[in-house]
């Protein structure tokens, strides 16, 4: 069941209005929550009286006296009623205690969902876009261990690593959080149709932005900073020296969060941010204990470990599956080269390897790949 929050929503008209004034910005306006108490003071305030508080510029105090909107209110409460969705605001008991510590927090957010837990521990999965598949599995893997030791999980639902994370988290029984950079109703990329869906069934989604902002790039790096704000410490699964990700990693640092970072193949340029972390001083992370110890929350729960399935209880394998299990990495491996390898025709190979994919110990790629 998602919320139903129409009188909420109503109650936090004064809020939306402000929300919704062009050039008014979280700090300055929360210096005039400050200043006045309430939402409802500011709106009733004179110029002189607006003007006294910090940042308040000239036209900023004209568009709140003259009602100067970006959107309609009217329209944007009227779309949240249709979405089931709610208004959450600054001095609202459940807003995340952790995100109202950070400088610039969002006054509104627009959430969809289920109501997020309060001091939920929650933790940052991010990377790249255009992943490898072996940063996919990691991410996956470590959003399934978080979820398994209670923890939630929060990214921003774009390809590849954010994808991966919250498929993690649900696939572990775990609460994650979407924050977008566009609307709440919007789903982007089409591609995560499905996953939005898991998610308002599952988990929550927030956005600063309100119902019908289109995914433009300027929102993206904002966003970050709430994706930061709500958690105890973010982890960079993969990532370019150029990504994104790494300035989400440079918001957490700012926020007094924990850094975490994946090593990976030293030759592949999507590790070198996560490399450049680690040289920084993040921490190095290879399952979802180790992101659990260094925020001090270990829980006396079996060892994760990733990805090593041999003598961990999982399928027996035959000697030649064996063989071809050690020849098959993270980097992906064509079938022809595994034949040739193994001395075993196409026919055999392509058996063995189908055996070995229903066992889960290995997916194949486009192209006739195999990876782990």
């Amino acid at each position: 069941m998602g919320m139903k929050e129409t009188d909420g929503n109503t109650k936090r008209w004064a809020w939306l209005v402000l929300h919704l004034v062009p050039g008014l910005g979280n700090i300055v306006f929360r210096n005039l929550f400050e200043y006045f108490g309430n939402a409802e003071q500011i709106l009733e305030a004179k110029f002189a009286d607006l003007k006294a508080v910090v940042g308040v510029r000239d036209e900023i105090a004209r568009r709140i006296l003259r009602r100067e909107f970006s959107i309609d209110p009217a329209q944007v409460l009227k779309e949240m009623d249709r979405l089931r969705a709610k208004i959450l605001v600054y001095n609202d008991p459940s807003y995340p205690r952790l995100l109202k510590e950070i400088y610039d927090p969002p006054m509104v957010l627009y959430v969809r969902g289920q109501e997020l837990v309060p001091d939920m521990g929650l933790v940052g999965l991010v990377g790249s876009r255009n992943p490898t598949p072996y940063g996919l599995r990691i991410a996956e893997e470590l959003g399934q261990g978080l979820a398994k030791r209670g923890m939630g999980v929060v990214s921003g639902m774009a390809r590849g690593i954010d994808t991966a994370s919250h498929w993690g988290c649900l696939s572990g029984k775990g609460w994650t959080v979407a924050v977008l950079g566009t609307g709440i109703d919007r789903i982007y990329p089409r591609s995560n149709a499905k996953l939005f869906q898991r998610i308002l069934e599952a988990g929550t989604i927030f956005s600063e932005f309100p119902p019908g902002t289109p995914p433009e790039p300027q929102n993206f790096p904002i966003r970050n900073r709430v994706i930061s704000g709500l958690c105890s410490g973010v982890v960079v699964v993969e990532a370019t020296n150029k990504s994104g990700s790494l300035i989400t990693a440079a918001l957490a640092l700012d926020q007094g969060r924990e850094v975490f970072a994946v090593p990976g193949n030293i030759s592949s340029f999507k590790s070198k941010g996560c490399h450049f972390l680690i040289k920084q001083g993040a921490h190095l992370v290879e399952n979802a204990d180790d992101i659990l110890e260094a925020l001090g929350l270990s829980r006396p729960q079996e060892q994760m470990v990733l990805a090593d399935f041999k003598g961990h209880g999982s399928p027996s394998l035959s000697g030649t599956e064996e063989a071809i299990y050690d020849m098959i990495g993270d980097d992906p491996v064509h079938i022809d080269l595994i034949a040739r390898s193994k001395n075993l025709s196409p026919a055999e190979a392509s058996t063995i390897l189908m055996q070995m994919e229903l066992k889960g110990l290995i997916r194949q790629l486009p192209g006739k790949l195999f990876v782990r």
